[in-house]
């Protein structure tokens, strides 16, 4: 079920929330300029260079520091310490609301969030295409998700590298497209074609 919009009284309008969804910082958050007046920030992961737990870390000062009230965060590839040492995970990110295929519910919106994305190179949060990817992403529950942080890209949007291939991940598409049908899907991972899509 989807939360109701929030309503002070029957004379004021409907409450709107602010997001800002940035992905793929590799560590230069800092040179980041967002706007102060958000109620939500979401990061769609790689938030390091190299998955160090320094840049863990110095990521968490950063994110400690922002004057926005929600600041919601999945991992990405690059974060290798996040995947090799979960029970530190969250005590290195105690700045943020850090998310691995679970759901959390802030503004009277449901996030959900997952790192994984289909095997590139020897990075970090990577499944095989097919059984094991739709294993994960059958743990996403089919109604109620308004909002899906998922490092990567379904495949077919956004998700177009250089040489033309396109690299998302299939069963993200048809479990998006067919049961999820979140109200936003945020994610990044494929620079070759940041952006959004309205």
């Amino acid at each position: 079920m989807k939360p109701e919009p929030v309503k002070e009284s029957s004379e004021k309008k409907t409450r709107k929330v602010k997001i800002v969804c940035i992905s793929d910082t590799h560590s230069e958050h800092w040179s980041i300029m967002l706007p102060e007046d958000a109620d939500i920030l979401i990061v769609a992961g790689d938030i390091s260079t190299r998955g160090r737990v320094k840049e863990i870390q110095e990521f968490n000062e950063w994110i400690g520091s922002l004057p926005i009230k929600h600041k919601i965060v999945v991992a990405g590839n690059h974060d290798f310490c996040l995947q090799d040492m979960p029970q530190m995970a969250r005590s290195w990110l105690s700045n943020c609301t850090y998310l691995i295929d679970e759901m959390v519910t802030v503004e009277g919106l449901n996030i959900y969030g997952s790192p994984w994305q289909p095997t590139f190179f020897d990075w970090a949060f990577n499944l095989d295409r097919g059984a094991p990817l739709k294993e994960k992403w059958d743990l996403i529950p089919s109604t109620g998700v308004d909002i899906l942080v998922t490092h990567g890209p379904p495949m077919g949007i956004l998700d177009k590298v250089y040489e033309g291939e396109r690299v998302g991940c299939e069963e993200l598409a048809v479990a998006v497209k067919e049961r999820i049908k979140p109200r936003l899907h945020v994610f990044g991972h494929i620079h070759e074609e940041a952006g959004r899509l309205d």
